[in-house]
């Protein structure tokens, strides 16, 4: 066999494909260009991912951009939810993370040309993993994708569920010069507050000089959204709060666990989302044997996000439940409004610089060395992500007794329509004959509390791989040997800042308004039931005025650090013989990995708890900082063996067999330990992580039919099974936490003291802080542990068609998931559960002829598992309900340069809906609306 320099591989190949292709014939010695026919488009790009498809050892399925910065949706995590078994979550309805075959966004590594990228995250609450973000590509500056469902020796580790790499362009992919560019205006019907059109331009130029030794790409992309979303909901569902009542509201000893709402949450949040990206690649080839490739990729993700929530706080409810123990009534006298602002800011900025030279030392033998060092930064800028301030009707002392807490002069309550949204209950005639002011007269609000919370995270990966490849020229199977070394460095600082305080302020000069709910939840259902009036005031607004009067501070930030480092080998064989004479193509490799991890926490002690509030009990930190590393590492060789079968010219059927592992969340590994709100009589619950974490491992065999029946038309049914040990779950121990001096912390709130609860903070009422005679708190301490084996298994189904010539074609596909790791709502006490598991299914239709597109795509997810919950709210899940959503993407070739296109996303507007334990258990009813982008593409 000779070898060909730089042969493409089979994306490459079809990228260039769906370019141009020109044919010639020969006559005598005279070379005649007979026609040139340009084959791009929808059912070139899907001909060109079925290749792929067809070709490859394993299983893998692929994405082809139907022409030069054209991408199939706006979104890459949009487009990838086509493929079957790959499903998305959203954010601001925006496709952001996926799930394949079951398994969530931290089950699946998503690489940029082969390369691990880091992710950061600033929102506290979602902790930090290792999930890569959709929402920070722009889909234009993408040649193609690639989804790796079953394991290779030659990929990094790191995805159970599939290995997603990501391809951009290389100015050796085209013949000369060529360019490419877009401008569309965005119009997101649900925007209110930002602009009615935003803009998303983005172009890409490429070009080879000096005989082609020499090629440069420049590409960028600029984009902005603005848009709104509306809430119903509540934070959380908690069990055995409060009280049961019978029909006449009599109290009675409950009959099994019931259920109360933490709040009810009326919400309305404005977002304005930019999004900037640019690469930059150089190769350079000085003969056909050496070519290298310098590149720089970036990406700056800015969310800005103002919410307002009306609200009130369940502190001691008394329901009527039905018979699963949910509220169908809630009634919670002598308690407040609130009323709630939210400044969100994510910032985060992402560079990967990167180096790739590639040498035929032979015609049988070449070699690779790659190398790149890749950052991820979120808030740059130190900013908190949060900012968060919380008004609300007073309470007062009415009997003149001041041994008597005050109280609230507002009865609130609430009736539960099953599935529907609840009626809001509430009566502030208390509050009007005390003080002559109703619930939203601002003569009876006062300031309650603020909150400053996030992360700054770094996340650096520095990886270095030098791989080679044999190509055998003589007789036998053996065809190829692959072979190489790989070192990854995985370095994570986070700095953790969580600020909550209770404040007394003058609000004589914050801007605080209200208006009505007219255009509130048009397609959530019955909005008859919900609070009159939204509060609109801006939390900064409400910073200031604390910073001028003193009251602001922010907490010092606790830092962790991760340090990864991944030693790897790897040696894969490519064969083909015959079995009864059938052609045969096997890969077989194995891959050796060596991982030593260790974390390190520098946060400031805890000194003392504090009685503040009748509602929180402070932890008064420590001035000095201290240091805790912990380490941990492991072992594993990862086989894999795919066989392909070739039964005749049209049908496929392959078997693979491969072991997997991903690692943990970063924020899992952390030694720190992490006080969570303390409230008076508890809960008293803190977190710890645990480095000494072993991944996840999964042995994997897939079995797969494939019928190749016409050009750019098939049809496949696989079935897969992962057998998936050491998963992790949440163990909780209780115990002591001590004090900076080594004493453990009491409860100075069991027995208060003259004067206690005190709001005082500078200086501390030394009253109430807790003093040698008071309790021992013990705390329930949630760490991560490696618990369980599990199993999941599932079908997929494909089919694609073309009808002919006459420009239709279709595409149906679903994936139907099973496991022993489904969420059992009937127990209290599970300890393994597989956040995304469900089915899922895709219909498209599309038309293209005569320069004409048309496509209509309909996606469809079935409820899944979000969370098991957190310690704070006793570990009670979140469900995601079923969702469909209908897409559709037309364009027109004025010529053979420029065409005119038209993108509409969620054209039925769709709502989202989330629920807890029961389907009767509303968290959140979330109201988005419809995108289109109408717009003008370019190409020379």
């Amino acid at each position: 066999m000779t070898k060909t320099p730089f042969k493409y591989g089979a994306l490459s190949a079809a990228i260039m494909a769906a370019t141009s292709v020109s044919s010639f014939a020969q006559e005598g010695n005279d070379t005649q260009m007979l026609e040139e026919v340009v084959v791009t488009g929808i059912r070139q790009s899907l001909t060109n991912a079925m290749d792929i498809k067809r070709d490859a050892s394993g299983v893998v399925d692929a994405i082809s951009a139907e022409d030069i910065g054209k991408f199939p949706d706006s979104n890459l995590a949009e487009s990838l939810q086509r493929v079957t078994g790959v499903s998305i979550d959203r954010s601001n309805n925006e496709g952001n993370q996926v799930t394949v075959r079951g398994f969530g966004p931290s089950f699946n590594l998503v690489t940029m040309n082969g390369r691990q990228m880091p992710n950061s995250n600033a929102l506290a609450s979602k902790g930090i993993t290792r999930s890569f973000n959709f929402q920070e590509i722009a889909a234009e500056s993408v040649s193609g994708v690639e989804v790796y469902k079953s394991g290779r020796a030659t990929i990094s580790s790191g995805g159970i569920g599939s290995t997603i790499n990501i391809k951009t362009a290389r100015p050796f992919d085209y013949e000369g010069f060529t360019a490419a560019g877009s401008i569309k205006g965005m119009m997101d019907q649900s925007n209110e507050e930002g602009d009615d059109i935003t803009p998303e331009i983005s172009a890409m130029v490429s070009t080879t000089f000096m005989d082609d030794i020499f090629g440069l790409l420049v590409s960028g992309s600029y984009s902005e959204r603005d848009s709104q979303s509306q809430r119903v909901g509540t934070q959380a569902w908690v069990r055995n709060q409060g009280q049961v009542a019978d029909s006449d509201g009599n109290v009675i000893p409950p009959d099994g666990n019931f259920w109360a709402p933490y709040t009810f949450d009326v919400d309305v949040s404005n977002h304005y989302r930019t999004r900037e990206n640019a690469q930059v690649v150089f190769q350079f080839a000085p003969s056909d044997s050496v070519r290298a490739t310098l590149d720089y990729v970036m990406s700056d993700y800015e969310e800005n996000i103002d919410m307002n929530r009306t609200s009130y706080w369940f502190d001691n409810p008394v329901s009527q439940v039905d018979q699963n123990g949910t509220p169908v009534s809630i009634r919670n006298p002598n308690d407040e409004l609130n009323f709630w602002a939210w400044d969100y800011h994510f910032l985060t900025e992402n560079d990967s610089f990167g180096l790739n030279v590639e040498w035929d030392v032979t015609d049988n033998l070449s070699l690779s060395f790659d190398a790149h060092d890749s950052t991820s930064h979120s808030q740059p800028d130190g900013e908190q992500a949060e900012t968060i301030a919380n008004l609300k009707n007073p309470r007062l002392d009415t009997d003149n007794d001041p041994s008597t807490p005050p109280v609230g002069l507002v009865d609130i309550g609430a009736d539960l329509n099953g599935t529907g949204l609840p009626t809001v209950i509430y009566d502030d005639s208390d509050l009007i004959a005390e003080t002559g002011g109703g619930a939203y007269d601002k003569g009876s609000i006062v300031s309650d509390l603020f909150q400053k919370r996030g992360n700054e995270i770094e996340n650096n990966i520095k990886q270095y791989e030098i791989g080679g490849q044999w190509d055998n020229a003589g007789d036998g199977a053996l065809r190829t040997v692959h072979f190489g070394i790989e070192s990854t460095e995985y370095n994570v600082d986070a700095y953790r800042t969580a600020t909550f305080s209770f404040v007394n302020a003058d609000l004589t000069d914050l801007d605080l308004n209200f208006y009505d709910r007219d255009n509130f939840g048009d397609d959530l259902g019955d909005t008859s039931g919900l609070f009159p009036y939204l509060t609109d005031y801006d939390a900064a607004d409400f910073i200031d005025i604390l910073d001028q009067q003193g009251d602001f501070f922010v907490n010092p930030p606790t830092i962790n650090r991760i340090m990864e480092e991944t030693t790897a080998a790897y040696v894969a064989l490519d064969l083909e013989t015959e079995f009864n004479d059938l052609p045969v193509t096997i890969n077989a490799g194995l891959r050796y990995e060596d991982t030593d991890t260790e974390g390190t926490s520098v946060q400031n002690g805890f000194v003392d708890l504090y009685y503040r509030n009748t509602e929180e009990l402070y932890v008064v930190p420590g001035e000095t900082p201290s240091e805790q590393t912990l380490k941990g590492g492991y072992t594993r060789f990862l086989p894999n063996l795919d066989v392909k079968v070739d039964l005749s010219e049209d049908w496929v059927t392959r078997f693979s067999y491969s072991k997997t592992l991903a690692r943990p969340d970063v924020s899992a590994m952390f030694p720190a330990t992490q006080i969570n709100v303390v409230r008076p009589n508890g809960p008293f619950n803190a977190t710890q992580g645990n480095p000494g974490l072993l991944p996840y491992e999964s042995e994997n065999i897939d079995l797969s039919v494939e019928w190749y029946y016409g050009t750019g038309s098939y049809a496949s049914m696989g079935y897969f099974k992962k057998y998936v040990s050491n998963f992790i779950g949440s163990t909780v121990e209780k115990r002591e936490i001590l004090d900076v001096n080594g004493e453990p912390l009491r409860d100075p709130s069991v027995d208060p003291r003259q004067g206690c609860p005190d709001a005082s903070t500078d200086p501390l009422n030394e009253s109430c802080l807790s003093q040698a005679g008071d309790p021992v708190v013990t705390w329930d301490v949630g760490t991560p542990g490696n618990l369980e084996d599990a199993e999941v298994s599932g079908w997929e189904i494909n089919l694609q068609h073309m009808f002919g010539e006459s420009g239709f074609g279709a595409i149906a596909n679903a994936t139907f998931v099973d496991g022993d790791v489904e969420y059992d709502i009937s127990s209290f006490d599970q300890s393994l559960a597989l956040t995304g598991l469900s089915d899922s299914a895709n219909l498209i239709g599309f038309y293209e002829k005569d320069g004409l597109q048309i496509r209509l795509a309909y996606n469809w997810r079935d409820d899944f598992l979000l969370s098991t919950g957190q310690p704070q709210n006793g570990n009670e899940p979140t469900f995601t309900e079923a969702y469909g959503q209908l897409d559709l993407n037309a364009s027109y070739d004025i010529n053979d340069y420029v065409s005119i296109f038209l993108e509409g996303l969620n054209i039925t507007e769709e709502t989202t809906r989330r629920h807890g334990r029961y389907a009767e258990q509303l968290l959140s009813a979330e109201q988005y609306g419809s995108r289109y982008n109408i717009g003008i593409r370019a190409k020379f």
